[in-house]
């Protein structure tokens, strides 16, 4: 039943608002079959319609050099070379981003050393639904194989999509809402690409078609399979294997000589969705249902050594096997209903009108790999978002957006692994950001007032009450930019930020074996706070383009987890003796401060080729008060490349170094340098340039071995060793 009253609920507050704000308008366009103007549904709009350096998840559409905050945006070949089955991975070669890296088939985003509540992960603007910030070896539901362009944002912006957005925002643009009729009435794209370092077979499709009246109909669908993914060297990192070959137990000590396949480590999913928009003069409106599944294993955790629960005070993070001794695989099965309206206004104070709106059923199942019919536990989450735009017409060099959100989410935990009780929560946002553009210098200032509220039901499983917290969070920016010469602006940006505890921080109390520590969350948690500080330099020239940015965060009450005497968690555990390490989430004084450089360069010209060099460089360090860094916070890295581009060829090659990182906390390992030579190669045959292309990409050639210190797997599971990947993509 909860599902039903959650599709009640979505109906109510997303649909029936939307119909009524479109319905003066939608007569007038009935009698009309022409092209939208160009700004209806823009920021949804193909990629063919925004060019690389237009960042449309700022609501109003601008270029990435007139953002206060760093930003990325990945589209056309570069979307292409850099795909991968999973959204951290896919991104992980963008300024500031690394990934979790939780094996091939659980990978999130890590923005600035930010990860989990701390980013918000969207899909065409709505949140992803899932559980992937509530542990990292769940997946997030967002299939980037059927992306048309994927931005990263920080700074001001970001405010519109959520306080607890405090590392950015990843949006996932797609085209499931058609938002323009095709040209030619039926438009066709489809996708199969082959990978040699897990035998990656993946297909990926979809098309609009104009049914006439102004309607269209969008269909799409994709299929992944992979085995075992192929490493470049040991499986287990030096520490481990140090720990195996000290051990007497001859099965331990072959561990230390563990190379090639990663164990338990294949993945298969698809997903396929159909949606239906109506698009004339008069605004838009449109929908579309989908359904996803992913089945993918955990990597295992070996155990190494010998452990004595009763002291931890010098073990390693994850020295043991993620559900005992057997191969753990997850089942992730997800429904989900969107809907987009936009009424253009055409004067006066507003120009648009948009309202966008997400449902979704979200359930996965842990399960022993050997015996699928065993499960372990099982996660449910049922969650709605609706968001209400109203983007201000442009009067000299004022505009702005202003707009409200809900969201909506019940969730609980059945089986082996409850480490939380239900949860019901909701979430109401009133946003606004404005901004004044004087000629050389532009100001721009956002405003964003939250309320949460986090329902935790009594649960005897757990020996926990009924619980009830809720927070009012105010955060806000101001910026400013000035242009010092043509095409050159400096800018910096103050902002105040609030975050409000998440479940799992106030009300976790169990066993948890993605994490590996039993965890224990303080209901007394009060408001995540702190302030921030970016300066940025955008410049381009006729062949070239820089981008320069530095922040530093200073955090109040900064939530964590650190490993605490097993007397704090054997106190709630009924006495029951601890599977893992007692890890109790605290709050203290944080900060982070780092930087991203960024640029291109067209060295030469010759006819319609030309030969071009980038590169960037990102670093993050982060302290909690009293000198301990925070865990898992990326090195520096440096990466470099150089691109042919011709008429219908481009080849690429690239090298992308990360340094050792050893500034670690208590509980870490040191992370090795490690270097990854990739290349790359297109074709799009003559007479077809816009219909065939063929990519033929080589990455770690050279074929090391990598870990992620993001990972909290990284010790278990490197990177993909030479991977030799073949795409094909057809557009009709």
């Amino acid at each position: 039943m909860d599902r039903y009253a959650s599709l009640a609920r979505f109906l109510r507050s997303a649909a029936l608002p939307a119909i009524l704000l479109t319905a003066p308008a939608l007569p007038a366009a009935a009698q009309t079959q022409a092209e939208p103007p160009p700004d209806t549904g823009a920021q949804h709009g193909h990629d063919a319609d925004h060019p690389e350096d237009i960042v449309i998840t700022a609501l109003i559409p601008r270029s990435h050099i007139d953002i206060l905050g760093g930003t990325s945006v990945l589209t056309a070949e570069a979307l292409v070379r850099d795909l991968r089955p999973s959204l951290g991975d896919t991104l992980a070669r963008q300024p500031g981003v690394s990934a979790t890296s939780f094996g091939p088939g659980a990978s999130r985003p890590v923005l600035r050393g930010f990860a989990g509540d701390r980013i918000r992960l969207l899909t065409d603007g709505i949140g992803s639904f899932d559980a992937s910030a509530t542990s990292v070896d769940h997946a997030v539901a967002i299939n980037p194989l059927l992306a048309d362009r994927i931005e990263v944002l920080h700074g001001p912006a970001a405010l519109l999509y959520g306080s607890s957005a405090v590392g950015g925002v990843v949006n996932v643009i797609d085209s499931r809402i058609p938002t323009r009729l095709p040209t030619g009435g039926v438009d066709l794209q489809a996708n199969g690409t082959y990978g040699s370092a897990a035998e990656e077979r993946a297909l990926a499709g979809k098309t609009d078609i104009a049914l006439g009246g102004g309607f269209v109909l969008h269909a799409d669908g994709s299929w992944l399979k992979t085995g075992d993914l192929r490493t470049g060297g040991h499986i287990l990192g030096a520490t481990q294997r140090a720990q195996a070959l000290a051990s007497d137990e001859p099965e331990i000590r072959a561990l230390a000589d563990l190379s090639g396949r990663l164990p338990n480590s294949a993945l298969e999913n698809w997903s396929y969705t159909g949606g239906l928009s109506y698009i004339g003069s008069g605004g838009s409106i449109g929908f579309s249902v989908g359904k996803s599944h992913s089945g993918y294993g955990i990597p295992v955790r070996y155990v190494t050594q010998e452990e004595d629960h009763d002291e931890h005070a010098g073990e390693e993070e994850g020295a043991h096997e993620h559900g005992g001794a057997e191969k753990v695989r997850i089942v992730m099965d997800q429904t989900r209903a969107d809907l987009r309206a936009v009424v253009p206004v055409g004067g006066g104070f507003l120009d648009q009108i948009r309202v966008r709106s997400g449902w979704a059923d979200y359930q996965h199942a842990e399960v022993s790999a050997d015996n699928p019919g065993e499960v372990h536990t099982r996660f449910f989450a049922q969650g709605l978002e609706t968001r209400l735009e109203l983007i201000q017409a442009r009067h000299g060099g004022w505009d702005g957006a202003i707009g409200g959100q809900l969201l909506l989410r019940s969730s609980h935990i059945e089986g082996e692994e409850k480490f939380l009780p239900r949860i019901d929560s909701a979430t109401y946002g009133l946003f606004t950001l404005q901004s004044l553009d004087l000629g050389n210098l532009r100001l721009e200032a956002g405003v964003r007032y939250e309320h949460n509220r986090i329902d935790a039901a009594a649960d005897e499983d757990l020996g926990s009450p009924d619980h009830r917290r809720s927070f009012d969070t105010f955060s806000g920016s101001l910026g400013a930019s000035y242009a010092i010469v043509p095409d050159w602006r400096i800018g910096i940006n103050l902002s105040r930020m609030e975050r409000a505890p998440t479940a799992d921080e106030l009300f976790a109390r169990g066993n948890h074996a993605g994490t590996q520590a039993f965890e224990l969350g303080n209901p007394d948690f009060s408001t995540e706070r702190g302030w921030g500080l970016e300066g940025m330099v955008h410049g381009r020239g006729r062949d070239f383009h820089v981008t320069v940015s530095a922040y530093y965060n200073k955090f109040d009450r900064f939530i964590h987890d650190g490993i605490v005497p097993d007397a704090a968690c054997l106190a709630v555990s009924g006495g029951a003796s601890l599977e893992f390490p007692c890890f109790a989430y605290q709050q203290s004084g944080a900060r982070y401060y780092g930087a991203e450089v960024q640029a291109d360069w067209t060295v030469a010209k010759i006819g319609p080729a030309s030969l071009s060099f980038d590169g960037l460089a990102d670093v993050t360090r982060a302290t909690l008060d009293g000198g301990t860094p925070v865990p898992r916070i990326p090195p520096l890295r440096l990466l470099g490349g150089a691109t042919l581009q011709a008429l219908q060829w481009n080849a690429r090659i690239e090298a992308e170094h990360s340094f050792r990182q050893d500034r670690v906390s208590g509980l870490e390992t040191t992370t090795p340098a490690f270097t990854l030579l990739n290349a790359s190669l297109g074709w799009k045959p003559a007479g077809l340039s816009n219909r065939l292309s063929l990519t033929l990409t080589a990455n770690n050639i050279l074929d090391v071995t990598a870990r992620r210190h993001a990972s909290l797997l990284k010790d278990y599971a490197p990177l993909a060793g030479r991977d030799i990947r073949l795409t094909v993509a057809i557009r009709l």
